[in-house]
């Protein structure tokens, strides 16, 4: 079996003011995700012929575009999954009330726009605990997690920035995770206690939960995510692209603001996101590489939804 699930976390602009410690300043960029990004991404994805897993803000949805897109692309056959109401980047901190609070406002928010409750949840900042997979267990129905990313490179590059915007007088709202998440499974797993251990421990209702864990390359625990791929364009995306060729199931995870640049009203933003500064097209390229390499080696791409029912 050889399966890939593209999922693209629908984290508007001004999140990344808040991960850099700075004020969003005002103007059209600030929606340019869904105003932009999403038809771009929803054109690469009809054009390649494949499903996407749309994990949507729930507070984004009482905009009527946003609704109104959300809902398009539920007709057209991709999934809409759960990224909490507000994108609290200290979900894991605030009380169990609030926890039941953020997922159950993202689920009916996207049940809403499309008529269906989703069955799939992501973390915002990847950063997840027990205590959320207890809530997760206890509200029910869902199907998958899809937030622990046992990336090594990844994690020390957010101490380190976090560190320094501490020593600039920044607060950034992001958060580091325990360097735990650092050895757990790569591949899907059904999580034990604590979450990044593979066991038969179950949470909430009884049923263990199946983590789809974010790619990393299998040897190295290189990042497989879009900030990576875009910023090594297609000769890097390549690359990292074939070392995971051989894996089940490539969980590729996207952002929107993989597929935008500093034309799209984020002159603001560009000082503080690198890979902003990069130029869409070459974003793009790298990104239809990655299909090309991965379709080349015999890969169905899916939701992860679909992907979940089968390592279930």
């Amino acid at each position: 079996m050889r399966l890939c699930a593209v999922s693209v976390d629908l984290d508007e602009i001004p999140n990344y003011f808040a991960i850099h410690g700075v004020s969003a300043e005002r103007g059209p960029g600030l929606t340019a995700v869904y105003d932009v990004a999403l038809p771009r991404l929803l054109a690469l994805a009809h054009d390649e012929q494949l499903p996407l897993t749309l994990f949507a803000i729930g507070a984004d949805l009482e905009r009527d575009e946003n609704q109104s897109a959300i809902a398009s692309a539920y007709e057209a056959g991709h999934e809409i999954a759960n990224h909490t109401l507000d994108h609290r980047y200290d979900l894991v901190k605030l009380g169990r009330a609030e926890i039941a609070r953020q997922i159950e406002g993202g689920m009916r928010a996207i049940a809403n726009a499309t008529g269906e409750v989703p069955v799939g949840f992501r973390a915002p900042g990847y950063t997840i605990t027990d205590e959320v997979f207890d809530v997760l267990g206890d509200i029910g129905g869902i199907a998958y997690d899809s937030s622990v990313f046992p990336c090594p490179p990844y994690w020390a590059t957010k101490v380190a920035a976090l560190g320094f915007y501490k020593a600039t007088g920044r607060e950034s709202r992001s958060l580091v995770d325990t360097p735990n998440v650092l050895r757990a499974p790569i591949r899907p797993y059904f999580v034990g206690r604590p979450y990044y251990k593979r066991g038969a421990s179950s949470h909430g209702d009884g049923a263990a939960m199946l983590e789809l864990p974010i790619q990393v390359t299998p040897k190295l625990r290189l990042p497989f995510i879009g900030t990576a791929l875009t910023l090594g364009g297609p000769t890097g995306a390549r690359r990292l692209t074939e070392m995971c060729v051989g894996e089940p199931l490539v969980n590729l995870e996207l952002h929107g603001i993989d597929v935008l640049d500093e034309r799209d009203g984020l002159e603001a933003l560009a000082p503080h996101q690198p890979d902003v500064r990069v130029v869409r097209e070459r974003k793009l390229a790298a990104l239809r590489t990655v299909i090309e390499v991965l379709k080349a080696e015999g890969y169905t791409f899916t939701t992860l939804r679909a992907a979940a029912a089968q390592f279930a």
